[in-house]
């Protein structure tokens, strides 16, 4: 069977860069591997404007699908890039297999990602984007704001990391947390959903009480090493995400020990997500209820 292709999409404030490792990974293991950089990030930073919302992200991603002509892909988003993962799905369900939420989750239609936040996070964020990103950008996150543990957490995190996050990171245009998801449909037929929690500090379902109730999940927690600097000869996140050979769409749901900011490093050479929405995600484990479906069940 020909190697299904992974789209991998980056948490806020990151470019494809962030994935370097994870998708060198992939493609020793035969994957086509698209990691995507979101309009006005990373590279793409000179396309930043106050227009960009969460409607150009999701279309981002469907130019990839469409102009790549994927079938059969594998959809990752990390963090923030859970939503926009989410409104594709709903769009192009004909050219996926699957879709992953690493340390995220769907948001319903008609809600932000700003309508989920606590208002602490909400004030916060809202503060940082008048007074330093001219009322229309979030500023990437410093080091004593992410210390605070608002938007994730950093345990794990070495100096390096955080150096990556102010080299590299990128001001994240605030439309995008504002805009309401649109969907047309409840779940997108013939998707599999799968998530991939984190054990300290990242979300999880396993007190989610409503979890049985929305689609019955197949969830098997998996405890692995405490994820160090990923290399790209070492990969735990892409072995995660490599599909089960003779498998539908990809593996179960793992939960990966290590914070969020541990998985950043997994993630690649910076801390993907550490600044995003973890604490809110946390949250919403009301919503998490159908990712945890098993990747690999008939």
């Amino acid at each position: 069977m020909t190697a299904r292709p992974l789209v991998l999409v980056p948490g806020a404030c990151l470019g494809g860069w962030a994935w370097a490792d994870v998708a060198a990974r992939l493609r020793s293991l035969g994957h086509d591997v698209f990691a995507v950089t979101l309009t006005g990030l990373g590279e793409r930073a000179h396309l930043a404007s106050s227009s960009v919302d969460l409607e150009t992200h999701i279309a981002d991603v469907l130019g990839v699908l469409d102009y790549e002509d994927l079938r059969e892909a594998i959809l990752v988003g990390h963090s923030y890039a859970g939503v926009v993962v989410t409104g594709a799905a709903d769009r192009r369900p004909e050219r996926l297999s699957a879709v992953a939420y690493l340390d995220c989750s769907p948001l319903p239609h008609g809600m932000s990602i700003a309508d989920a936040q606590s208002p602490e996070q909400r004030e916060l964020q809202r503060a940082a984007v008048e007074q330093d990103g001219d009322g229309w950008r979030w500023p990437v996150p410093d080091r004593d704001t992410l210390a605070r543990g608002l938007f994730g957490s950093t345990a794990g995190l070495e100096d390096r990391h955080f150096a990556a996050l102010e080299q590299r990171g990128t001001p994240q245009p605030y439309a995008t947390f504002t805009t309401p998801l649109r969907l047309a449909h409840a779940r997108p037929a013939g998707v599999r959903r799968a998530a991939i929690f984190c054990t300290e500090g990242g979300i999880t379902a396993g007190r989610d009480p409503d979890a049985a109730r929305a689609g019955r999940p197949a969830r098997r927690p998996v405890r692995g090493r405490r994820l160090g600097p990923a290399r790209a000869d070492d990969g735990p996140l892409g072995d995660v995400l490599r599909p089960r050979p003779g498998g539908r769409g990809a593996r179960p749901d793992r939960r990966l020990r290590g914070g969020t900011a541990a998985t950043a490093q997994a993630c690649g050479r910076a801390v993907v997500g550490a600044h995003a929405a973890s604490a809110r995600c946390r949250l919403m484990n009301v919503r998490m209820s159908a990712l945890t479906r098993s990747w690999s069940a008939a």
